[in-house]
């Protein structure tokens, strides 16, 4: 680590002279695309699975293996952000992303189309820790909130707004153009970003361990392969591909984390978490990317299976919300900056709290009007929390630590998302049958209806526990002082 230190002073000399706007935009096009496309392709699953003559459960494989390779690279993006300067890196990945984005619009079947959302998942993996990384050195901490907030708009809006944005376009264009429309603007990122965007970093070139980067591979990969195939087919966690996958991975993860703890230049840094604003914030964030995860998944369930709406209906209803999202974000990160983390966090975990108890009430009878109020509110209490909490624990980090920070970070988002989704479902699942089997007509359409309302009340219970907890975990946050160098 004493590499980094070395160059600190002067870096932060020179970083007083850049312009930081241009950065900060360049960051935010490429980005915003990159993230979007982790949702957009999910809606034209039923038209591909026809187109490509592949079954549900390989084409499902489009996006478990696009969650696989984000999770497998952000732990090594701590080592490669000290390799590479920030322009490498993220005109790397915009290229990376760009190929993808190509190859997907012109694949002749799945196997090419399979091949080009890896590279779109490669180039989104390298992104988002190049994102906040360069955030953490371009603003002293008590700017931060307002650029985190500008962040939050990318991390929280893009996959929101993807299922409506792909509903709006496959309503009258075929699938590729779900491609053909994002690569202009990647490669106009690419563009922007060789013109405008400057190196805010300065490579220290560590010791590459790669025990370390197979040891987080098999650890990472195997637990998102594992949750995320749980879902498939019949066996569920009776099948040895679930349960040996999740032991697998976690087994790699304890022996990659005693690897790190014992290393003098660790892979990821597991020392950050000795502070413990740091830690608060990994623990709520995994409990709000399971919640904001899960909700994604569940909210179309009801809104198609229970309430008979279109994908197109769905989507629109679930735009204002995202919309709202995204727009908060970055007021939130303001006010974050003036008033501090918890006079967003208390009061965003306890309407979050409120909602989703009001989930756990809805029926077949409830109003669109309703769904969308309570959806609303549900994106806004996460705004109010996610990109608060999480720069409020970074800033208690000192400056060496930035790229493990933001690794492990985006390490916990992505597979507590991949767990959120599949714990949820098969909660959702395990209710529906009950409810079937119960029932003195399980084949009536009613009755279908109703079985889907009666697993979404089981998952939201469930939820209404993980936003209580997060709650009282809101009740201990403190703001944190950036430690002496």
């Amino acid at each position: 680590m004493h590499t980094e230190s070395g160059s600190a002073s002067p870096q932060s000399a020179q970083l007083g002279n850049v312009k930081r706007l241009p950065i900060l935009i360049s960051l935010i096009i490429g980005a915003f695309f990159s993230i979007l496309n982790e949702t957009l392709l999910n809606i034209a699953f039923p038209q591909l699975v026809t187109e490509l003559n592949v079954s549900a459960s390989t084409l499902q494989w489009l996006a478990t293996g696009y969650m696989l390779v984000v999770a497998v690279l952000i732990p090594a993006s701590a080592l490669l952000v000290q390799w590479f300067t920030t322009r490498q890196m993220f005109l790397g990945a915009m290229i990376v992303f760009s190929l993808g984005t190509l190859i997907c619009g012109i694949a002749p079947g799945f196997s090419v189309l399979l091949i080009g959302r890896l590279l779109q998942a490669a180039g989104t993996g390298l992104m988002m820790p190049v994102l906040m990384n360069t955030i953490l050195l371009l603003y002293p901490p008590e700017k931060r909130g307002a650029a985190m907030g500008s962040i939050g708009l990318v991390i929280m809006f893009a996959p929101a707004i993807g299922p409506t944005l792909s509903g709006l376009i496959l309503e009258s264009l075929h699938w590729r153009w779900l491609f053909y429309l994002v690569l202009p603007f990647a490669i106009f990122s690419i563009v922007f970003a060789f013109i405008y965007l400057k190196n805010v970093s300065q490579p220290s070139k560590p010791k590459v361990d790669v025990l370390s980067i197979l040891l987080s591979t098999i650890g990472f990969g195997g637990i998102v392969f594992g949750f995320s195939s749980s879902g498939e087919g019949q066996a569920g966690w009776s099948s040895p591909q679930v349960y040996g996958s999740v032991l697998l991975g976690a087994i790699a993860l304890l022996l990659f984390v005693f690897r790190q703890l014992r290393m003098e230049e660790p892979l990821l840094d597991l020392r950050a978490f000795k502070y413990p604003m740091f830690s608060q914030t990994a623990i709520m964030m995994i409990i709000m990317m399971m919640t904001l995860f899960s909700t994604m998944v569940l909210l179309p369930f009801l809104f198609q299976g229970a309430l008979g709406m279109s994908v197109y209906a769905s989507g629109l209803l679930l735009l204002p919300g995202s919309l709202l999202n995204g727009l908060v974000s970055p007021v939130t990160g303001k006010l974050f900056d003036r008033f501090g983390p918890r006079a967003l966090i208390i009061p965003g975990t306890a309407i979050l709290s409120i909602v989703m108890w009001f989930f756990t009430q809805v029926t077949i009878q409830t109003t669109q009007t309703t769904l969308l109020i309570l959806h609303i509110c549900l994106m806004i209490a996460i705004s109010m929390v996610m990109m608060p909490i999480q720069t409020n624990g970074l800033n208690q980090l000192p400056r060496r630590y930035y790229p493990h920070g933001t690794a492990i970070l985006n390490t916990i988002s992505q597979v507590a998302g991949a767990i959120g989704v599949a714990f949820f479902i098969s909660v959702m699942a395990s209710g529906q049958q009950r409810f079937l089997e119960q029932s003195t007509d399980p084949t009536s359409p009613v009755q279908l209806a109703e079985s889907v309302v009666a697993g979404v009340h089981n998952a939201f219970f469930i939820g209404f526990g993980f936003a209580v907890a997060a709650f009282i975990f809101a009740l201990f946050t403190k703001r944190a002082q950036a430690p002496e160098e």
